[in-house]
């Protein structure tokens, strides 16, 4: 029986310092070599339970996950996370669903089960947080009922629950304010919108925005947690369909996004990387010569897949961010612009929620604006080709496909374009950041460029994200 609901030893409870649950020693207490008292009981497993046990909320769940090696409580031994209204083997379960899949799911950027951020900065958030800890058990248990297929109940309480227990967290400005509040709330909204609850999950946004204000701005929030920054400012983007918040100048000045340290590096060096056009809109050309920069570099030094969501965040936030309301548009501005957005989305694939949506808004752009440009340029060159097998990837399994594919092919015979190499050699000399899959990527689709036409052409979607964004 426990005694209470305190998560760490006699030492560390003293000091004020966090401790570590992974034991039954924690580790300032094995340094010290000091006797290690913890108050609470150490959990011990309960025998294995049969999927019969779990009731009507039964799923199949892989127990061989990125997690080698653990059982349902070696996560909290102590058994101490906030009380919920659900069984406690059913929590158990969920809690063992969302460390194992649904941390990698949500950031598929690390697969490492010792540096992903919701196992070593969310979740031990979540076991003070009882908010956060009801949202997170929330995104396990709908991911469960999907597969099960026998409802929502479970879920449905969670989601009562969380709501009545984030209403108590925002009407005090001091917890309003925490991380753990951000990270629920963002959630929420990101859960109402994948069950087509749009208007809900934009009132989510809208009221993570006013919290982000509070903290000084999105910025201020990345100095203290980077994955509430990164979440918030993706994932508002992703609901909304275009940006929340500003992005910071080329030098790091002001509270918005911040771009990366490689991003201020002297881009003069590769202004002849390509035939630019001299119509090319200033803020367009400062992020095509500022990203080519930033790709010869990582050939040499390769960046974490971290650092390339934060590069694909800022660089899709800055761009759309100028977009012109009024005024004649230079529709080879739109082509690139459109393209690079398309481009740094399929080099670093989904993460916290599918990016679909916008994938396919940016496709119907770049078609609209490729079809003007017809008229325009009768010539192509290396960055035309570019512009157009950047559409080609990213509309594949849509009905946009076939439009692209025949553009493409027409461009091939116009040039021409001997095979894949030699239309491979068009697009590296663009833009262009070698990844794992990349090359075979697009080569796939070039290889259909090349084959006889049919009817209809369409490449499986699985084909447009690797597995792998970044190494």
């Amino acid at each position: 029986m426990r005694q209470t609901l305190r998560r760490s030893c006699a030492a560390c409870a003293k000091s004020k310092h966090s401790c570590d649950l992974f034991t039954l020693r924690c580790s300032r207490c094995i340094k010290r070599n000091v006797e290690c008292v913890y108050a609470n009981e150490p959990w011990r497993p309960a025998p294995a339970t049969s999927e019969q046990d779990y009731g009507q909320f039964s799923a199949p769940v892989e127990r061989s996950g990125p997690l080698i090696g653990g059982r349902l409580g070696s996560f909290d031994p102590f058994d101490s996370y906030p009380p919920t209204r659900l069984r406690r083997e059913h929590v158990q379960r969920l809690i063992y669903n969302f460390l194992h899949k649904i941390a990698f799911q949500y950031y598929p950027l690390d697969l490492s089960a010792t540096s992903n951020p919701f196992l070593v900065s969310w979740w031990p958030l979540a076991l003070g947080d009882p908010a956060l800890f009801h949202v997170s058990l929330q995104t396990a248990c709908l991911d469960e009922e999907l597969l099960a297929r026998r409802g929502f109940q479970a879920s449905e309480i969670l989601m009562a629950d969380s709501v009545a227990l984030l209403r108590r967290k925002v009407e005090n400005t001091s917890l309003a304010v925490q991380d753990g509040t951000m990270n629920s709330v963002i959630t929420l909204a990101l859960i109402e919108f994948g069950k087509g609850n749009t208007k809900i999950g934009e009132m989510h946004v809208d009221g993570v925005k006013k919290l982000v204000d509070l903290r000084g701005g999105i910025n201020g929030v990345r100095q203290t947690s980077p994955l509430t920054a990164r979440m918030v400012s993706w994932v508002s983007l992703l609901i909304m369909g275009y940006p929340q918040f500003d992005t910071q100048d080329d030098a790091g000045m002001g509270d918005g996004i911040s771009p990366i340290p490689e991003w201020q590096l002297d881009q003069n060096t590769h202004n002849d990387f390509c035939n630019i056009d001299v119509d090319i809109d200033d803020d367009v050309k400062n992020v095509l010569l500022r990203l080519h920069g930033v790709f010869q570099l990582a050939q040499t030094i390769p960046f974490p897949t971290t650092r390339l969501h934060d590069l694909t965040c800022f660089v899709v936030h800055r761009l759309l961010l100028s977009v012109p309301t009024t005024g004649v548009q230079s529709t080879i501005t739109e082509c690139i612009r459109y393209s690079i957005i398309l481009y740094m989305l399929i080099i670093h694939g989904p993460s916290y929620y599918s990016h679909a949506g916008m994938l396919n808004a940016m496709v119907l752009r770049l078609k609209d604006y490729l079809q003007r440009q017809e008229s325009v340029t009768p010539t192509y060159n290396s960055l035309d080709v570019w512009c157009c097998t950047i559409g080609l990837v990213a509309s594949a399994d849509t009905i946009q496909y076939d439009w692209f594919l025949r553009r493409v092919r027409d461009m091939a015979q116009t040039l021409p374009l001997l095979d894949c190499d030699d239309a491979l050699s068009h697009v590296k000399n663009a833009l262009w950041l070698e990844t794992a899959q990349g090359d075979t990527l697009f080569r796939c689709h070039w290889a259909t460029v090349f084959s006889q036409p049919t009817t209809t052409e369409s490449l499986d979607i699985a084909c447009l994200i690797p597995q792998d964004s970044h190494s």
